[in-house]
């Protein structure tokens, strides 16, 4: 059996070599850097679970596994080797399964459960399950309908008081939907201790439930 510190050098020598090297295979010359979360901003993102002493994550988006390794490796240094990371990813098929295979390799398929369908299908079913986790990633669809979405289910998954994280809020899309739930919903902007692209929400606790003619018009950066 798997000591917790042989795992947890396992992960980061998995961390450090896909930052090195790459994926076995990329759907297309430069398509690891562009899309996968540079390995600062994983540190960032590994630093905030762990100060959070968060147990269970759900992450939406895998591709090439840059932000799923940093969580699982959050979990493990926390000594949640009993943790549940949840990652919804209907196209995991379109990067040859790069991302799986490289969390399976650095020995985490008692931690980490892929659900390979739309996040539109999955969050909503994790709610009628009962599901509540302490913090969940979001880097998937820029689409700002299907981010919306996603968040709406989300305030509801993590445990009020927990932890949101999203990637790419430098897309108008992304902040205009997160701004939503920062001036309807109370979501509170964290410091990430560090430069980095991601931007951490505060999610209120109790939670909130308005007033069925409450409504801040909302738009990215506050506009309106």
């Amino acid at each position: 059996m798997v000591s917790q510190a042989e795992l947890l050098a396992g992960v980061r020598a998995a961390r450090e070599r896909l930052a090195g090297a790459g994926p076995d295979r990329s759907r297309r010359p430069g398509d690891f850097e562009r899309v996968s979360l540079p390995s600062a901003d994983g540190d960032v993102l590994r630093d905030l679970l762990v100060s959070e002493g968060a147990r269970a994550v759900i992450e939406v988006g895998l591709a090439y596994g840059a932000s799923a390794l940093a969580i699982a490796e959050a979990l493990v240094a926390t000594g949640a080797g009993r943790g549940r990371h949840l990652i919804v990813d209907a196209y995991q098929g379109d990067f040859a399964d790069e991302g799986w295979k490289v969390l399976a390799k650095a020995g985490l398929g008692t931690i980490c459960t892929l659900l390979r369908e739309r996040s539109e299908l999955v969050l909503p079913r994790l709610l009628a399950e009962g599901v509540v986790v302490d913090a969940a990633f979001v880097d998937a669809s820029h689409l700002f309908h299907n981010v919306f979405r996603d968040l709406c289910y989300l305030h509801e998954l993590v445990r009020p008081g927990g932890l949101v994280v999203l990637d790419d809020c430098d897309w108008p899309s992304v902040a205009t939907a997160a701004r939503y739930f920062e001036l309807n919903l109370s979501w509170h902007r964290e410091p990430a201790g560090r430069p980095t692209r991601l931007r951490p929400y505060r999610l209120p606790d109790p939670r909130p439930e308005p007033a069925f003619d409450s409504f801040v018009p909302f738009g990215a950066d506050g506009a309106t």
